[in-house]
């Protein structure tokens, strides 16, 4: 069996042909952008906590997320745009309080593509 590679453009993760087998590998269920700027987001011990303690509950203030966390407003917001931008959390605004959730469909995602990895030989 001889292996060729069809294509290989970042964000997009190698579809590879196998010569003479009937399977073919597919695309992961998430880009490799997306999966770098996953691991950078949780990479950091402060936002894994704040990410935790939002994905415990349905939803959770950001006042609640400061006194929590013992940080200043703004260092909580920043770890939040970074959530966002990870796609990890949804915010929502209800008068002049901003609420957050977790995105669970973006961590299934991103655990399936992880143990996709791990099973590649």
């Amino acid at each position: 069996m001889t292996i060729k590679v069809i294509s290989f453009t970042l964000p997009e993760i190698a579809i590879v042909e196998k010569t003479g087998c009937p399977d073919r590998i597919s695309e992961q269920s998430m880009d490799i952008e997306q999966l770098a700027k996953i691991s950078r987001a949780l990479a950091d011990p402060t936002r894994l906590r704040i990410y935790e303690a939002i994905a415990a509950r349905d939803e959770i203030y950001c006042g609640e997320l400061v006194e929590r966390v013992g940080l200043a407003p703004g260092t909580v917001s920043h770890h939040l745009k970074v959530l966002a931008e990870a796609e990890l959390i949804d915010s929502r605004r209800e008068g002049q309080f901003i609420y957050n959730r977790a995105t669970p469909e973006t961590m299934k995602r991103y655990a399936e593509t992880l143990t996709k990895f791990g099973r590649r030989r």
